[in-house]
């Protein structure tokens, strides 16, 4: 399959990153790093390891970034925090406040990255899992306004979680003029086939599906979705109402012609076969507490479909319509593991960019938009499939045609 490629193809993409710095080094800014827990493998591991050994994690060429501090939340055993701290000279504070100061009487640092991912933290009843993500946006920001200085921050996957947290750590950064980005690295990494959908198209319909858990999988899978979908004429004016269907009822607003069975099938059938489980025919019988359907509308009348498949699909993948178009142009996202998750240095890029310019990469409300769609879809699952309008999602933006990850050619 595509999606195991060699090492050396691997290298390639890795490439695509040092090229960009090639012969044009800049002045390295300085970051703080906000982290819930920094194991193998977590995202503070292949994001905030990037910045201190390299894209490749091997010691070689990385971004013009370097990490001035850190504040860790928990210790488990596999911690590595301690561990680089010491061998590259990188303070752990005990506080937010500190590791933003790095213990002086001002904000010294260019930028903040805030990885309220991974971690020992409780689940509430729409099985969300509580990261502390508004308490690190709450002293991150507090901080900025103690000290009269503000500057870029990202925070990693969704806000909130829960739509109150999502609200507020919005729109506190509005109110601040803080230069923000968040979400997730699918949407940047590699696809196969290499596509996307032209800059201000006609789109008839769209269909995505997902894997894993409703909340840490059905967040990457609306990020991919949106980012194809955010792309068509008009721009993005938002979603007037969400509901779910479980795996008793989905199926039914697929036989019913609301969704389209043909897109469904092109999404998942563009999957390699070694990459999902079973044929369309065979998921319909599957059943599971993460398999259910995400269905919303956005207020342009297109309707957006998520399938959530659990361990079925084992990729995210997706099939847009295009007006004019004899075929949907379908692709799936690529999550390597090796070297080193190579998806999340495109993701570092984005932000790198931010930290240097002041500006985002694209924009933040694509990341507010889906908090607030996960949010309240798995809202309508605890109502028990309850249709929801809702018009706190009716959050335009205009997109920005951002590259994502080249596919290296074998």
């Amino acid at each position: 399959s595509l999606a195991r490629m060699s090492a050396s193809a691997l290298g390639m993409a890795f490439a695509a990153c040092a090229s960009l710095d090639s012969g044009r080094r800049r002045e390295p800014k300085s970051v703080a790093a906000i982290i819930t827990w920094y194991i193998p493998g977590s995202h503070a591991d292949v994001l905030i390891g990037k910045i201190l050994e390299g894209w490749k994690q091997d010691g070689g060429l990385g971004p013009d970034l370097k990490l001035a501090s850190m504040y860790i939340d928990q210790f488990p055993k596999a911690d590595l925090a301690r561990k680089l701290s010491k061998k590259y000279g990188v303070p752990i504070f005990d506080t937010i406040e500190e590791a933003l100061t790095v213990g002086t009487q001002g904000i010294p640092v260019d930028a903040v990255i805030s990885v309220g991912e991974h971690g020992d933290y409780p689940w509430n009843e729409k099985d969300q899992h509580l990261y502390p993500r508004r308490r690190f946006w709450k002293e991150i920001t507090d901080t900025f306004e103690k000290y009269g200085r503000v500057v870029p921050v990202f925070n990693d996957k969704h806000f909130g979680p829960e739509w109150d947290d999502v609200v507020w750590m919005y729109e506190r950064g509005k109110e601040m003029n803080i230069p923000m980005m968040a979400g997730s690295s699918q949407p940047l990494s590699f696809r196969t086939p290499n596509v996307t959908v032209p800059m201000g198209c006609e789109i008839e319909a769209a269909v995505g599906v997902g894997y894993s858990g409703l909340d840490i999988y059905g967040f990457h899978t609306l990020e991919v979705f949106q980012a194809f979908v955010e792309r068509r004429s008009g721009a993005e004016t938002g979603v007037k109402w969400v509901q779910w269907f479980g795996p008793d009822k989905m199926w039914d607003v697929v036989d019913s012609g609301v969704v389209r069975r043909d897109l469904l099938e092109a999404a998942l059938e563009v999957i390699p076969k070694d990459e999902r489980r079973h044929t369309f025919r065979e998921l319909r019988e599957t059943v599971g507490d993460s398999v259910g359907l995400f269905l919303f509308e956005y207020n342009d009348g297109l309707l957006g479909a998520v399938f959530m498949l659990a361990r079925h699909a084992v990729r995210i993948g997706l099939a847009v319509q295009v007006r004019g178009q004899s075929k949907p142009v379908a692709t799936f996202t690529h999550e390597r593991v090796k070297p080193r998750h190579p998806h999340f240095a495109y993701l570092l890029k984005a932000i790198e960019q931010m930290v240097h310019t002041g500006a985002p990469a694209y924009p933040v409300e694509r990341t507010y938009l889906t908090s607030g769609i996960l949010d309240r879809v798995l809202t309508s699952r605890f109502e028990g499939g309850k249709r929801l309008d809702t018009p706190e999602l009716a959050i335009p933006y205009t997109p920005v045609d951002y590259p994502w990850a080249p596919l290296p050619k074998l």
